[in-house]
């Protein structure tokens, strides 16, 4: 399956749009106005921090409902938001991973 350069750029601008929420409105900020060669790998960056975050805290949920002090719609929801965080990390680091093996094929 081929991936054209617009349909590349289209998929990261709706990207930027839908994991705003999920990585953060500063990162999706600097993502679009910074213009150098840095924004994707911060955007990057910031991306795994987050995901790291949300699975710091659905392990601490988690411990709190084993020791009896926390709330299960609490650990179910910390949880949902890591996978979700980690679904994202992984669809995104396939995707690079596809595009670096589609460069590296084309002729010089």
């Amino acid at each position: 399956m081929a991936i054209g350069a617009l349909d590349a750029a289209a998929a990261y601008g709706r990207s930027l749009k839908t994991l705003a929420p999920t990585i953060g409105e500063s990162a999706v900020a600097t993502a679009q106005n910074a213009g150098g060669g840095n924004s994707f790998g911060s955007m990057i960056e910031t991306m795994v921090s987050d995901a790291a975050g949300s699975l710091r805290t659905a392990e601490a949920e988690s411990a709190k409902q084993v020791a009896g002090k926390g709330d299960m719609i609490d650990v179910v929801t910390a949880i949902g938001a890591a996978e979700t965080a980690l679904d994202t990390v992984v669809a995104v680091r396939d995707r690079v991973v596809s595009a670096y093996s589609e460069i590296m094929r084309m002729q010089i």
